[in-house]
């Protein structure tokens, strides 16, 4: 196989294609642990029109390929576990400066998310794409997935701020798709049909970005508060206070104490609190404290503090950020990312936590997210005395109670994560059979032999 696949790939550059084993391993997963990476070979093109000659060849063989951005997905988006060919875009990561008079930054899709803050960031302008994992991940994955992050409340999700792809479909067809235009009023964007489509549409290769200013002055605070009920009354009174509000996170305690011993943090808290809040603003400062007063006089809060400094600032985003990670480090993490609509929020985890208190009473759950676009992420840690097959096992039962609830709720049983692999038996649980049909549709005639991404989000009729 691996002989027949260089003299299949002869006509590229010689170096295009890795099969080194520690890249093999490396590339061929994501975040998710549950499935064994087993790719034939890593391909690194340099170009769209090598990513185009690739895919051409691919298609023409019916060789499987799976796009990888930063693989820093937690659905199973970019394994590669069945002998497929992982195209990984991590040489392509070429960004150009903003154009300060359109507001744009055209970039590469192997670009780094942090890499193109900072290069916004001299000029007092930034792309609002924003989140943990912003180290790691590429534009071309939060692109691919959607991403969502801790500024949707003010900002959206990633499909707001692109204006237009390149994109290179399994036939190796390249497509310019809008490019820098703020009006296009031409039919169908076609765009918005990649932006979410977790690579098996096509291939995102390049991308022009909208950009906002740096919003400066913004105030942040970190509310201890004694109930999840609390922290909805609490969002209620935020809704309608006097400033802009940018971000509303909140996180269990046993969520705090992991993310705080895991970074090696004395807990800025006198007390202990069932729950916690980071809510960030921006307004008049005498109205925002006569805000606070009122808040507190009422006893919605039972502790408040603010960052003293930048640093102090970021190290309180630092624990929000790194609850996922730290989570992980504590067992193997059975995550759930849904949504659910902000009016129903309040509801639909009273219900869910009592359900869940009763059916697995053993059981420490892990619930942290983002209360202000009605996204929660709900974690379960395997117990230690738990065998993986039994605990595998039950949370199948977890995942048919709780996508249940999301339905009964208008919810989704994915926010920001995607499908992938993981969720791809559920997802008749927020989309319709009709919807389906459609979207098998729309793979049919982009990708008629399934070749790209096989096997994540949907499969053939």
């Amino acid at each position: 196989m691996l002989v027949e696949a260089k003299d299949i790939f002869s006509s590229l550059r010689p170096s295009l294609i890795s099969r080194d084993p520690s890249n093999l391993n490396t590339y061929g997963r994501d975040w998710t642990k549950l499935h064994t990476p087993n790719p034939i070979g890593i391909a690194f093109p340099e170009s769209t029109e090598e990513v185009s000659a690739l895919l051409k060849i691919c298609n023409a063989e019916k060789i499987a390929v799976v796009p990888s951005g930063g693989r820093t997905g937690l659905a199973g988006g970019a394994v590669a576990a069945k002998g497929e060919l992982v195209l990984s875009l991590s040489r392509m990561t070429k960004i150009q400066a903003p154009n300060l008079l359109s507001m744009t930054l055209e970039t590469e899709a192997g670009a780094i998310t942090e890499a193109i803050h900072q290069a916004c960031k001299p000029f007092g302008i930034t792309w609002p794409v924003d989140f943990g994992s912003k180290g790691s991940s590429t534009v071309g994955g939060n692109i691919a997935t959607n991403a969502g992050g801790i500024n949707v409340i003010r900002y959206g999700m990633t499909r707001n701020w692109v204006l237009g792809l390149t994109v290179v479909t399994m036939a190796g067809q390249i497509l310019k798709l809008n490019g820098p235009l703020e009006k296009n009023n031409t039919g169908l964007d076609l765009k918005h049909l990649f932006i979410g489509s977790e690579g098996i549409l096509g291939v995102v290769t390049e991308a022009v970005l909208k950009l906002t200013r740096i919003e400066a002055d913004t105030e942040l605070y970190f509310f201890g508060m004694d109930s999840m009920a609390a922290v909805f009354r609490l969002f209620e009174k935020a809704r309608q206070g006097p400033f802009d509000l940018h971000a509303y996170e909140t996180f269990s305690h046993n969520c705090f104490e992991a993310t705080v011993n895991g970074l090696g943090l004395r807990s800025p808290f006198e007390n202990k609190h069932s729950h916690y809040v980071l809510l960030e603003a921006k307004g008049s400062t005498p109205k925002i404290d006569d805000w606070l007063e009122e808040i507190f006089t009422e006893g919605m809060i039972t502790e408040g503090i603010q960052p003293k400094s930048s640093e102090e600032r970021q190290q309180f985003w630092k624990v929000r950020e790194s609850i996922a990670e730290f989570l992980a480090e504590k067992g193997l993490n059975h995550s759930n990312d849904i949504s659910i609509p902000i009016f129903n929020l309040k509801s639909f985890i009273d219900e869910w936590t009592e359900s869940f208190q009763q059916k697995y009473p053993n059981w420490e759950q892990f619930i942290f997210g983002h209360i202000g676009d009605g996204n929660l992420h709900i974690h379960a840690i395997k117990p230690k005395t738990m065998e993986l097959e039994e605990f595998a096992s039950a949370t199948l039962k977890v995942d048919e109670a709780l996508f249940s609830l999301v339905r009964k709720y208008g919810g989704s049983i994915s926010a920001e994560h995607g499908i992938g692999l993981l969720k791809k038996k559920h997802l008749g649980y927020s989309k319709t059979k009709e919807e389906l049909d459609l979207l098998r549709s729309f793979k049919k005639t982009l990708d008629p032999n399934w070749l790209l991404n096989p096997g994540k989000i949907i499969d053939p009729f």
